[in-house]
């Protein structure tokens, strides 16, 4: 996340963040997660989105597809068929005005890859997981993720998630 690597949590109090980030989902519907490690700026130690922020003057595409590298060593090579399942506002980190809130570009692609073919650029690790994990509430999802996860999840089950 090289957007996020130099946002502090406070920074992000005071304003409004763009948020590019991926979920793959495997051949047996468990999606890439990011468990970040003790020294995110937000939601330490917590599970969340491959992805981060959109850098000044970066596109969002430019900006999920940079940030997949940077974090999984991923390309468009392993990942033709990404597209984009959502775009929303959404609070990432805690706000200092209750009026802010960040905008979340969520992309989304099914894939054959498994937790060998991710190469860990940041956090703890990065892997498939169950998404009843997600739903019952047995992984510590950041709160800005989970109900993003959860309506990835209901989505994928009814189709709408491709």
């Amino acid at each position: 996340m090289s957007g996020e690597a130099g946002t502090s949590a406070a920074a992000c109090a005071r304003t409004s963040c763009r948020l590019a980030t991926v979920v793959l989902v495997d051949a047996r519907g468990w999606l890439l997660l990011q468990e970040r490690d003790e020294h995110a700026p937000v939601a330490p130690c917590q599970w969340g989105l491959v992805g981060g922020h959109v850098d000044p003057g970066e596109s969002w595409t430019d900006a999920v597809w940079r940030e997949l590298a940077e974090e999984t060593g991923l390309g468009p090579a392993d990942v033709p068929t990404l597209h984009l399942w959502s775009d929303r506002e959404t609070v990432h980190a805690p706000k200092a005005d209750p009026s802010l809130t960040d905008r979340w570009s969520i992309w989304v692609a099914r894939t054959g890859l498994g937790d060998a073919d991710i190469v860990l650029g940041e956090g703890r690790q990065i892997v498939f997981v169950d998404p009843r994990r997600v739903e019952d509430g047995s992984l510590d999802v950041a709160p800005g993720a989970a109900q993003i996860l959860r309506d990835l999840i209901a989505d994928l089950r009814s189709g709408d998630g491709r």
